[in-house]
């Protein structure tokens, strides 16, 4: 397991950026499960649940969206140093996935 510690930028570590994915989604699951207790008491009626729900979800939405950037990254990383060896200098990604990174690039470039 070499490879978890090379730098990969600054002073983080491969290893490090693991971790903090893991982290990231254990404090998540706890944040999550801890809003909606406290929204609980708050729905008494249906028409309190249709203003709490939407709330509830798109923080959901965002965090997922953020684990999915980190994970992509950290692919990308692996990909780079399981390569690093190559004659070519090459990724080793396909054209689909040079597509689909390039699809989440833009995706990115229009949510800010």
């Amino acid at each position: 397991m070499n490879g978890l510690d090379n730098i990969v930028f600054g002073s983080k570590k491969f290893s490090d950026i693991l971790e903090e994915i893991y982290n990231n989604q254990k404090k998540k699951e706890k944040q999550i499960s801890a809003l909606i207790s406290e929204l609980k008491p708050l729905v008494n009626e249906i028409g309190d649940a249709t203003l709490i729900v939407p709330l509830i979800k798109e923080y959901l939405e965002i965090s997922v969206k953020n684990d999915e950037q980190l994970i992509k990254m950290a692919t990308i990383i692996q990909r780079i140093m399981s390569n690093n060896g190559s004659t070519d200098g090459s990724l080793s990604i396909s054209e689909e996935e040079k597509a689909q990174l390039l699809a989440e690039i833009d995706k990115f470039k229009e949510d800010k």
